[in-house]
């Protein structure tokens, strides 16, 4: 039977809804209160160990997101840790929660068509994961000013801007795991342990796991600097199979303006550059366009893959 109007067609009614329903929920409630405390707790740590050793540095307002205190890790380090576990909370129950509290035929009883419905729950989950973000940046750009008395430059609001825009793509790929997993198991807690699974061996032990496969595929003679090479280069594309990866090399090439490469370097091709000044804003994100580029393509897969299994998926059950 062929379609009639924009299968899109209450997206925004239902993206409005879920936002409203997530952000009215105690279970975000919670999380959002823990990810307040610790970026305030990360950033005034920060703001601490600034003013007992960097204060001659002329990016102050980016050392905020990466500078670390002990016991203390920095911003980017929690936003690349907790925000992975915002997103799963958002999503792991987005459609099989509908099918537990029978609401989906009611839902789709309405004139919407069912990529209406998927498309709403994952930009509402994106509109609350954006509001979040944005308010912490606007804590730590207050704080930073009150506590060091130094408003940011047009470059460091360029590049902090890039940063929360890669966090938010970095924030979809989990929500789009979540609903994913939401979409292919019927059972919320299920769902909620498999995308907390992933994470767990992408973020935490994915680092470790590297090393083995990048020696199977290719080993290292000592003996050999190209193999040595050619070695280092595959584990660092096995390790990029992790966004964790992605997007600490995004952060840090966009919070650190004398970064240069994400990559090993050679000798011949540091020949004529400044050690330690300064690149451009542009030239920053172009060398991590890869990066952003892969993060986006997995949000798209996982979701486009949600999509496919909703769209054959009996909803009189």
């Amino acid at each position: 039977m062929k379609r009639e109007g924009s299968p899109l067609k209450g997206v925004t009614a239902i993206a409005l809804k879920e936002a409203a329903d997530h952000m009215t929920s105690a279970r975000m409630h919670l999380i959002m209160l823990l990810v307040l405390l610790t970026a305030a707790g990360a950033v005034y740590a920060a703001i601490e160990q600034i003013r007992a050793t960097t204060s001659e540095d002329p990016y102050l307002f980016l050392k905020l997101f990466t500078v670390a205190r002990e016991p203390l890790p920095s911003f980017a380090s929690f936003m690349g840790f907790l925000l992975p576990l915002v997103a799963i909370a958002l999503g792991f129950d987005s459609v099989n929660g509908e099918f537990s509290r029978r609401t989906m035929s009611r839902i789709l009883a309405q004139p919407i068509y069912r990529d209406a419905v998927l498309f709403g729950k994952f930009l509402g989950g994106m509109l609350v994961i954006g509001i979040a973000l944005l308010t912490l940046w606007l804590l730590m750009t207050g704080l930073g000013i009150l506590l060091l008395g130094l408003p940011p430059s047009g470059g460091d609001l360029a590049r902090s801007l890039a940063y929360l825009a890669a966090t938010l793509i970095y924030s979809g790929v989990w929500l789009a795991l979540s609903l994913a997993f939401s979409t292919v198991i019927r059972t919320p807690a299920t769902s909620a342990l498999a995308a907390l699974s992933v994470w767990l061996v992408l973020s935490m032990f994915w680092s470790m796991i590297a090393p083995f496969i990048a020696a199977a595929i290719s080993p290292a003679d000592p003996f050999d600097p190209v193999s040595v090479v050619n070695a280092f280069e595959t584990q660092l594309a096995v390790s990029r199979v992790s966004p964790a990866t992605l997007y600490g090399e995004i952060a840090r090439m966009l919070l650190d303006p004398a970064s240069r490469s994400v990559g090993p370097v050679f000798l011949g091709q540091l020949q004529g550059a400044l050690v330690g000044a300064p690149l451009p804003t542009l030239q920053s994100i172009l060398i991590v366009w890869p990066q952003i580029s892969g993060l986006v393509a997995a949000m798209v897969l996982l979701f486009t893959g949600a999509y496919v299994f909703f769209q054959r998926q009996e909803v009189r059950a």
